[in-house]
């Protein structure tokens, strides 16, 4: 060995003695899925397999059969109403135990034991980009609820801040957007929920709460999206069916009966709704595109839902809180890198999200779960059987209380008074309550048990 050559294998001996001596061991990379969640505000669920499309590029990635979207199209929210469902979102409970019933009640909400505490804790880097509870920040100076490293939560204080001249409560700072067409809130809090995927750590997952308050009313598109709806025909039903109000409970029946000109003006209030969705449309697929480019969407789990639905005069009826299917229902739809396209026809609920999401970071909820784990259908795997979904309200001067359970079969309700409701799965409008229906017994003696188990389950 020449003089030069054992000069040179001395000093790579002590470079690597140094190396090994100060560097940190190498550390493999984190295999615990990122998680985006999309939060839509009063989404209609006729927006979703619309024709044309309210969402295009959404619709795309559910109709591809070779994508890994699965579509669950009996999904409801618990409680029909934004802060309660919200909230049962952020838990896995139900309002009777958040305590949170309507939407003045945020603050009863213990922050300290949410979803983003569990995950945060666990080693994920989390952000809310959008609308958090109602009324937030309740009175109180600006502040940042535990659990989340980025927070970018718009203020609701009304709903003619909806859309533009409203603040945002950006890392405890206050910031004002006003009327200019690039306040407008969808396309700020897009951007930013992009600039989170953007600069989230590559060594640790993420956690995303993207939830723009699109499409809740007043129905204000933006300026780009106005108007690309007006020639559509959105699926209302006729005037006779709207005010179709037999064997509905009193406070229904006692409303007073719809007009042709009540009429036009939800199919106006439908097609903007519409036109809002697009701006949602765009944002979610650069979102996603940039978790592509990331390298990542391979080890990215995407939750797409509404917080609630909407009624549009059925039943004489607007907005939410009741028991049937347009303030129930919501879309729904998971991607998952590990199983194929495909339709869940089992019932699913608000109540299941927590606790999907914390299974999947491999993280234990800080609080006794009350849905299930959608786990299995997102490894392609059967779901386990569940004989329905509890749904509740608490009352309020636009609806009296009731409760009631969501099987395959369809729709069973107790409303305060003790007048009780049932409708079939084939009756899609629920106009006939076939709950005296000899016919019919055996259905609703099977569901007032099953709603007497959850309803004192729901209470613990």
């Amino acid at each position: 060995m020449t003089k030069a050559i054992a000069a040179l294998v001395a000093i790579c001996t002590l470079v690597a003695a140094a190396v090994f001596r100060g560097s940190p061991p190498m550390v493999a990379p984190d295999p615990r899925p990122n998680i985006l969640f999309v939060l839509t505000d009063d989404q209609t669920l006729d927006t979703i397999g619309a024709s044309p499309p309210a969402m295009p590029w959404f619709q795309s990635q559910l109709d591809d059969p070779s994508g890994h979207w699965l579509s669950f199209p009996h999904a409801v929210a618990s409680t029909p109403l934004c802060c309660p469902s919200r909230s049962t979102i952020l838990t896995g409970r139900y309002d009777t135990q958040t305590g949170v019933r309507n939407n003045d009640e945020g603050p009863n909400l213990d922050d300290t034991n949410t979803l983003p505490v569990w995950l945060q804790g666990a080693g994920y880097t989390t952000g809310l980009v959008g609308k958090y509870l109602n009324l937030y920040p309740w009175g109180r100076a600006p502040f940042i609820p535990p659990g989340w490293d980025r927070w970018f939560a718009k203020e609701n204080a009304n709903e003619s801040t909806a859309y533009y001249d409203y603040d945002v409560v950006d890392q405890g700072i206050v910031r004002h957007y006003g009327d200019a067409p690039s306040d407008y809130a969808t396309d700020v809090l897009g951007a930013q929920a992009l600039r989170f995927v953007q600069d989230a750590p590559a060594e640790q997952p993420w956690f995303l709460y993207f939830s723009p308050n699109a499409p809740h009313l007043p129905w204000v598109p933006s300026a780009a999206h106005a108007g690309a709806f007006d020639d559509v025909n959105p699926p209302i039903p006729d005037l006779a069916t709207m005010n179709d109000v037999r064997g509905k409970p009193t406070y229904v029946q006692d409303l007073p009966p719809k007009t042709e000109a009540d009429r036009q003006a939800y199919i106006q209030d439908d097609r903007n709704e519409r036109a809002m969705l697009l701006s949602v449309d765009t944002w979610f697929q650069q979102i996603v595109d940039t978790v592509a480019a990331r390298g990542e969407l391979d080890n990215t789990v995407i939750i797409f839902m509404s917080d609630n639905g909407y009624t549009l005069g059925l039943h004489r009826l607007d907005g939410k809180r009741y028991p049937y299917t347009p303030s129930v229902q919501v879309p729904f739809a998971i991607r998952t890198p590990w199983a194929p396209a495909g339709t869940i026809d089992q019932t699913v609920s608000n109540v299941d999200v927590a606790g999907t999401i914390a299974a999947l970071a491999g993280v234990t909820p800080g609080l006794q779960q009350m849905g299930i784990d959608l786990g299995p259908a997102i490894r392609g795997d059967p779901l386990p059987a569940r004989p329905g979904v509890f749904l509740d309200w608490g009352g309020d001067a636009f609806a009296p209380a009731w409760q009631g359970v969501l099987t395959r079969d369809g729709t069973y309700v107790q409303n305060a008074d003790g007048f009780q409701e049932l409708y079939r799965a084939a009756d899609p409008w629920q106009l006939h309550n076939v709950v005296d229906t000899p016919g019919a017994q055996t259905v609703a003696r099977r569901d007032r048990s099953l709603l007497a188990v959850m309803g004192a389950e729901a209470q613990g």
